[in-house]
Formats: C-alpha cells, sequence, structure tokens
C-alpha cells in the first residue's frame, strides 16, 4: 500500500480497465481490516443504546419498525450520499481527513496562520492539485475571509476540535467495542458476573495497547478475513432473523415508519437519536483512511458489501425484536441462533479488537498531523512498517489513550453510557466534516455559493437534529469527550500560539545583513575548518542567535548552513523536491541557506544520509550558480539571493562531486588504542553485538574538469575540507516569556 495510491484513483484514465479494477479489488479486500472494523461492528450496540432510557416505555411493533427505518435512512444519507459519492472525491494528492480539506482551503486562500509559507512553495508538484487558484482569485467570500485574522483563527479552531473529538473518538471505541462483545457471555448458560466481564474486557485493552508498538502491519494480513468472516456471519444472521421472526419488517425500508415512530414516541423518540447515530460510527474512517487506498476501492468495498450486511443486520435485529419485546438489552447475542453463537462470539470479540487497532492508529496519524502544522507539542514517533508507508506508533500518546480508555471502561462499565459519549464525538466530527466541505466546494472546486449552502443545509440539517439529541445526552456520559477535546484543544492551542509568538519575534529580530557585510567574510572571528549547520526555524534571514555567536565565540566554522525544516500544506513531498538551497551574503563568505520541506504526512525519519545529500546538494547549486545568470544577477541585488530546488535525481547524474565509499578504521583504531578501558569495554560489546555492521565513510572529490571557473573549484574544495573537518550541529533555544505588561492570562 503505497502512499501515492490514493490519488491514482482521480488520474487514471480508465478506472475500469482489467489491471486498475483488480489493483483496486485488492486494496478494497484490504480496506475491510483498516477502515470497516470499527463501522461493522456496530450492530452489537445499536438497538440496545436506542431503547434503553426514554423509549423504554415504548416499544412495540411499530416502534422497532420505525427505528429500523431510522436506521437505513441515516445509512443511506451519510455514509453512502455523503462520504461515498461526494467527500470521496474532494481528497488531497489521494488523502483524507480533516487536515486534509484545511490544507486544500490553506492552498487555495491565505487561511495559515503561520507566515513560513514561501513562493518556492507553490512550485511543489503536490501544491497545484485541482482546479488552478486563478479564477476565484476575486471572489468577496475569500477576500474576506483573507482580511479578518480572527475568522482564519476560528477555522483552525474548528479543524484543531475536530482532531481533539477523533482523539476521544481513540479513546471510547476500544472501550464500548470490546465491552460490547465480552458482554456476550452474560447470555450464556455459564453466566459471568458484571465484574468479572469488567476485568476480562481490561485485560482484552491492555493487551490491544501493550501490542501497538508491534506496529499493525504485524498482524494485519489476519485483519480483512476477520472482518469479512464477520461481515458474513451478521448478514446470515440477520436473514436467518427476518425470515425466521418477521418478514413484513422489508416494508419498514418506506420512511413512512419515521414519521409514525415520531408520531408515537414524541420528544423521547428524539432523544433516542443518540443511540440510532451509533450505526454510522466509523464512518470518518473511510475518509481519514484515504491515503492507505482509493477513493475507488473504498466505494467498491462499502457499496457492495458493507452496506448490505449492515442493512440485512439491522433488518434481521428489528424483526427478532418485533417478537421478543423482553430481549431488547442484549437484542444482539440473543437474537442469535443457538448452536452458532460461540463462533459469533469469539469472532465478534476478534472483530471489535480490529475496529479498536484501526481507531488507534487513526489517532497516532492525527497527533503527527497536529505536530506538522505547529498545533503539539514534540513526540517521539516511531515508524512501525518498511513496507507499508505512514503507519506509525507513538509511545507517551499509547499509554495515554491506555490509561483513558481503562478508566472510561471502568468508571462507567456501561455500553449505554460510553455510547452517549461516543455518538457525541462522532456526530461532531462529522458536523465539522460538513462545514469544511462546504467551503472547499466554494474555493477548491470553484462552484457557486448557492450549491455549497445546499450541501450545508441538507446534510448540516440532518446531521444537526443528531447533534442536538447527542447534546441532550451531556449529563449521561456526554461530557466525556467535551472534557478530553477541552483539554487536548488547550494544549494544542497553546503550542500553536507559542509557536506562532516564537517565529514573529525571530523574524522581527533578524540579524541585519548590512551588519554581516561590515564585518568582512572573516565575521570578525577566526574560521576554522569543518561545517556549522545552524539550525533554526525561519525560512528568510539570518537569525538573532547568530549574532550572539559572533559576538562571544572567539572562533567558527569556515563553511555555515542554516539550515529550516519545515511543514508546508501538501501531504507528501517528493524527495526530489525536499532541498531549497540559496546563499546568504556574497560568495567569499562561504554562508548558505538550506530549507528542508516536509508535507504533514511525511515521516521525518533520520537516514544518515542527510548530511552527505546536504553537501552534495550545496556543491550542485554552487555550480548551479556560476551557469545560471539569474542566480548571480540576484545576488547583486540582494545578498539573500534566490533559492534553488536541488533535485535528488540529479545529484545522482551530476558530476559536481565524485562520491567514493571506505571503511573507517580511524574510529575503531582510535578507540583500541585510547587508555580508556571503559571505551574499549564498550566497543568491544558494540563489535560483538553488531558483527554485519561496518562503519562506512563517504569522501568527496572534486571531478577533472579543465573548463571550471577557478572561483568556482576553489569554493567547491573548500566546501569538501570543511567536510573533511567534521560536521557540527548547532541549535539556539529561545524561551517564550509573558511581558511585564501582558495580561494575567
Amino acid at each position: 500500500m503505497e502512499p501515492e495510491s490514493g490519488s491514482s484513483s482521480s488520474r487514471n484514465p480508465s478506472p475500469l480497465s482489467w489491471v486498475n479494477l483488480s489493483r483496486n479489488l485488492i486494496l478494497a479486500y484490504q480496506s475491510f481490516g483498516v477502515v470497516y472494523g470499527d463501522l461493522s461492528t456496530s450492530p452489537l450496540y445499536v438497538y440496545s443504546s436506542t431503547f434503553i432510557g426514554k423509549l423504554q416505555p415504548h416499544p412495540n411493533e411499530e416502534v422497532i419498525f420505525g427505528a429500523f427505518s431510522l436506521i437505513f435512512w441515516t445509512l443511506t444519507l451519510i455514509p453512502l450520499l455523503k462520504y461515498v459519492f461526494i467527500l470521496l472525491s474532494a481528497d488531497d494528492n489521494g488523502e483524507g481527513g480533516t487536515f486534509a480539506l484545511y490544507s486544500l482551503l490553506c492552498r487555495h486562500g491565505r487561511f495559515s496562520l503561520l507566515p513560513n509559507q514561501q513562493a518556492a512553495d507553490e512550485e511543489l508538484s503536490a501544491y497545484k492539485y485541482g482546479p488552478s487558484t486563478q479564477i476565484v482569485a476575486s471572489s468577496p467570500l475569500k477576500r474576506f475571509l483573507e482580511k479578518h485574522k480572527r475568522l482564519r483563527t476560528a477555522l483552525l479552531v474548528v479543524v484543531l476540535f475536530g482532531a481533539c473529538m477523533v482523539i476521544g473518538d481513540g479513546v471510547l471505541t476500544p472501550a464500548i467495542s470490546v465491552l460490547s462483545s465480552v458482554s456476550g457471555l452474560q447470555v450464556t448458560e455459564s453466566k459471568l458476573t458484571h465484574g468479572e466481564i469488567l476485568l476480562l474486557a481490561c485485560v482484552i485493552l491492555v493487551g490491544l495497547f501493550a501490542l501497538q508498538h508491534c506496529g499493525t502491519h504485524r498482524v494485519a494480513f489476519l485483519f480483512a478475513p476477520i472482518v469479512i468472516i464477520w461481515l458474513i456471519s451478521i448478514f446470515s444472521i440477520g436473514l436467518y432473523n427476518i425470515i425466521h421472526w418477521n418478514p413484513k419488517i422489508v416494508r419498514a425500508i418506506s420512511p413512512y415508519y419515521i414519521i409514525k415512530f415520531f408520531s408515537e414516541t414524541g420528544k423521547d423518540g428524539w432523544i433516542s437519536l443518540g443511540g440510532i447515530l451509533l450505526c454510522i460510527t466509523g464512518t470518518e474512517a473511510m475518509f481519514a483512511d484515504l491515503g492507505h487506498f482509493t477513493a475507488y476501492s473504498i466505494r467498491l468495498a462499502f457499496a457492495f458489501v458493507i452496506y448490505p450486511c449492515l442493512v440485512v443486520q439491522y433488518m434481521g435485529q428489528a424483526a427478532f425484536l418485533s417478537k421478543n419485546l423482553d430481549k431488547i438489552s442484549r437484542s444482539f447475542y440473543d437474537s442469535i441462533p443457538a448452536p452458532v453463537f460461540w463462533p459469533v462470539f469469539v469472532i465478534a470479540t476478534l472483530a471489535a479488537i480490529v475496529g479498536s487497532q484501526a481507531v488507534i492508529t487513526a489517532t497516532f496519524s492525527i497527533i503527527k498531523q497536529c505536530h506538522a502544522l505547529g498545533c503539539f507539542p514534540r513526540v517521539k514517533v516511531v515508524h512501525t512498517s518498511k513496507h507499508i508507508y505512514g503507519q506509525i506508533y507513538i509511545p507517551e500518546i499509547n499509554w495515554i489513550l491506555m490509561i483513558l480508555t481503562l478508566a472510561i471502561t471502568i468508571g462507567f462499565q456501561d455500553t449505554t453510557i460510553i455510547g452517549n459519549a461516543y455518538g457525541l464525538a462522532c456526530m461532531t466530527v462529522m458536523f465539522i466534516t460538513t462545514w469544511l466541505m462546504a467551503l472547499v466546494i466554494i474555493f477548491v472546486w470553484q462552484k457557486s455559493v448557492l450549491l455549497a449552502a445546499a450541501f450545508l443545509l441538507f446534510f448540516g440539517c440532518i446531521e444537526g437534529v443528531y447533534l442536538t439529541a447527542a447534546f441532550i445526552k451531556v449529563p449521561q456520559g456526554g461530557w466525556v469527550p467535551i472534557v478530553l477535546s477541552f483539554i487536548f484543544m488547550v494544549v494544542m492551542y497553546i503550542w500553536h500560539y507559542g509557536t506562532r509568538k516564537k517565529y514573529n519575534f525571530d523574524l522581527h529580530n533578524k540579524v541585519s545583513l548590512k551588519w554581516l557585510l561590515g564585518l568582512g567574510p572573516s565575521l570578525g572571528i577566526v574560521r576554522v575548518p569543518g561545517i556549522g549547520l545552524i539550525y533554526s526555524e525561519l525560512a528568510t534571514g539570518v537569525p538573532a542567535i547568530f549574532s550572539h555567536f559572533v559576538t562571544n565565540l572567539p572562533a567558527f566554522h569556515k563553511v555555515l548552513v542554516f539550515v529550516c525544516v519545515k511543514s508546508v500544506p501538501v501531504p507528501y513531498v517528493s524527495p526530489e523536491e525536499r532541498f531549497l538551497i540559496g546563499r546568504i551574503c556574497p560568495r567569499p563568505y562561504r554562508m548558505y541557506r538550506c530549507i528542508v520541506r516536509y508535507g504533514y504526512k511525511d515521516i521525518q525519519r533520520d537516514d544518515g544520509n542527510f548530511e552527505n545529500q546536504l553537501i552534495q546538494s550545496i556543491a550542485e547549486f554552487i555550480q548551479m550558480e556560476a551557469v545560471e545568470p539569474q542566480f548571480s544577477s540576484s545576488e547583486s541585488s540582494s545578498f539573500d539571493g534566490r533559492m534553488a530546488v536541488i533535485s535528488s535525481r540529479t545529484l545522482q547524474s551530476s558530476s559536481s562531486l565524485i562520491v567514493s565509499e571506505q571503511e573507517d578504521f580511524d574510529v575503531s583504531n582510535s578507540i583500541r588504542s585510547s587508555k580508556s578501558i571503559s571505551l574499549q569495554s564498550l566497543r568491544s560489546v558494540y563489535d560483538d553485538e553488531n558483527p554485519q555492521i561496518r562503519r562506512r565513510q563517504v569522501r568527496f572529490q572534486l571531478p577533472p574538469s579543465p573548463g571550471m571557473d577557478p572561483s568556482v573549484r576553489e569554493e567547491l574544495l573548500d566546501l569538501i575540507q570543511a567536510k573533511e573537518a567534521g560536521v557540527a550541529y548547532i541549535m539556539g533555544h529561545s524561551y517564550v516569556k509573558a511581558r511585564r505588561s501582558s495580561s494575567v492570562f
């Protein structure tokens, strides 16, 4: 499953060609385990959550028919119509989710709050995805949003709130899924007590979180078959129940039964919608996990397998309940014919674990994206698969999720109360997606405001009704996702605010180039051999910390590179476009700038080759600058000159430097000859543990090129000598403090 696979569905000329169809069928098969685990396990708890509470005085055949009719139309309008037919077309280079929509909006309008965007970012191949931005430039709504910073801040807050609700899902899904599946043991002859079931659920949950560090790919091949067997089981049981108990249930597909449902139950029926909406929990995963599949494969899987299986299962459960009104509290397990109870129980528990796993993985992904937007503190991101791109594990978040999930499971002990919280979290995310999608229709698809308003009004009203029913249940557990979201929101917004303030401070306190030029090429200090990589968040100019180094240190490296690692509003930046190289000050200063660009879904991995790529990129830039007049002419007018994208492809074919690899004996020899016994013992332990690892050192040489400009040759030689002398990483820390005149807040 490659990261680029998501975009191919929209770019391939004939999606019905045999090769494409077979590829999409394989992806559709894989998607069952990753995307649909959560959605397909909802029949475990929907009817019990709907009828336990205000609807308890109303159970009769008409009301149960009405509840099924509501479930049928909810499944048809939201997952099938909104997500499968409309939302899956709004991908960002094959990526989905609220961040993909926000990223598209930031590229088609100046909605981003971080001021580190550059014109060069717009030349990225992934940037120009979708229609061109020229036509919509004069849109009054766009100008209005760009002009008012508070509206742009509100947009970011809404996106972050959606992200926090997804994190809330990551806490609630494992709790409700696992607790619902093991509650089947209360139906059997050898009934387990409530406490024993709770203990079993907690053991399964601890095991689930403890296995996260292995990565999903180790067990992913089991996921799809488990969900497929589960879908076949619920389809067969549903069909059996329709035929055996009440074939008349088929009539309930008519919306007439919804009207009868509300006329009989009134306000109680409206409150019960908080249970009905649980039938579509997990729908957001179809859009959020788009990056691992294609839109076509997700459409195939949902329309031809998931949708019919769920409809038949809900219909069968309703047929069973219409004749067994006293069995509502455990309707799913009671409706299973006795001979197949145990196999279905086992597969239900496994399917609940699979559904929980997918949501936990999605939570890691969301936090990684928040960090890329500058909205989350730095956390350790572990890449768990060499083959499947984007599968990550974040240890700190994993254990926080586990503690919260166990607290909710032990604290509430009831799937109905957890269902109230879960429904509110899921519906909030859907509601936010609808609003963002309406903006995408206007700014990205460049359709009329009327079409966007019609989309917003139709889906916004349906989801709004469900949301109001979910908010009624805030005192009965619905407060959990709100509290969790509020805590995460505070963390995210403060971090983003601090990042923005810090960047603006660095921007306003940049070192004056006039001052640097006045110091001369030696910068008024001794320039010693070596390369200094000075890390800064500034994409332009020299950071204030550099003046501190120059005035306080007696010597500094001969070659200085200002490195800025930044995120751009695209999902992936191809390795060919990652490095932007430029020059600071005239040639004798030997000062360069390197901007390393990553997308919000890119994994920043240190493959140990960064230094060599950087040296080669600078060498390529030096040669390019000598050949192409636009670079050298820009240098004379502005000494913070134009930047060039140095492609890794041109590095492989270019002849600026000859690269040779040799075994590095110096390190081991120096350690072996060292008088320190501890160093020698450490080295021998390392050699014993890693016999296959041989240290390799890359050496650069100048190619024999008689036509090379002498000044270019001299600069390249200086670069090679500096690399051989060693590379130092220099990071300046700045602290954020409140002004004395600031408010207490």
